[in-house]
């Protein structure tokens, strides 16, 4: 309980955050001032994960959702092991298995800072596994350049974040929008939460094939699990 209290307060810091830096630039008008009050009070909510309706959080997929293997990814943008993973792994992951309809990919994200969940509200704001997709290959590429901007300053790391999804096609409003709605982002901590306690997550990345938990591996490693899974 301790734990998704403290993360759902980091996630309402997130919405208080980016509508401080929107009031400091253009100054704040009343409505501004009556959410940011709200997003800022509710930090000291003891609202517990199972409480929250997470129905509405799209299921991001690649593949063959009727393939015989399911292959579900937990993963932090933050991650540089899962940043690794996507610029190889994955890719042969991807022509081998998911392309050719032999596996139904899953990504789930996982929220150990405030920045991944800040990554992945960029990542799902146009709303579509294809731009989903999309946007996070981009956040991997360039981890390490946007997750340490200004040395770790929030302030730049958003800035940072916004810019890839200008990028990929967003427009400031809506990137604002996105990144301000706090009852969007309490679903997505919940989320992570009630898959992380369903399928064990304790770690980034981690690999869930036919319901069953990996760590990280070797792609022969995975590669064998699922041609065993697949009763090849």
């Amino acid at each position: 309980m301790n734990r998704i209290v403290a993360l759902i307060a980091v996630l309402v810091g997130v919405g208080g955050y980016f509508l401080y830096s929107a009031m400091q630039s253009s100054g704040p008008n009343a409505q501004q001032q009556v959410q940011a009050e709200r997003l800022l009070g509710a930090a000291n909510a003891q609202e517990a994960a199972s409480d929250i309706d997470t129905s509405s959080v799209i299921e991001m997929q690649l593949g063959n959702p009727d393939a015989p293997v399911t292959v579900i990814e937990y993963a932090s943008y933050t991650c540089p092991h899962c940043a690794t993973f996507h610029s190889g792994p994955f890719k042969q992951l991807k022509a081998d298995y998911i392309d050719t309809g032999k596996v139904n990919f899953i990504y789930r994200e996982v929220y150990f800072d405030r920045f991944g969940l800040w990554a992945s509200a960029i990542a799902r704001c146009a709303g579509t596994p294809e731009s989903f997709f999309g946007i996070t290959e981009m956040l991997y590429a360039g981890q390490s350049e946007w997750a340490r901007a200004g040395g770790g300053d929030p302030a730049q790391i958003a800035d940072e974040l916004r810019k890839i999804g200008r990028l990929a096609g967003l427009d400031g409003s809506t990137l604002e929008a996105c990144l301000t709605d706090a009852d969007n982002l309490r679903k997505l901590v919940a989320w992570y939460q009630q898959n992380a306690a369903e399928d064990g997550i304790n770690s980034t990345p981690t690999f869930v094939i036919n319901g069953t938990t990996y760590n990280n591996m070797s792609y022969a490693d995975m590669s064998g699990l699922i041609d065993e899974a697949a009763g090849s």
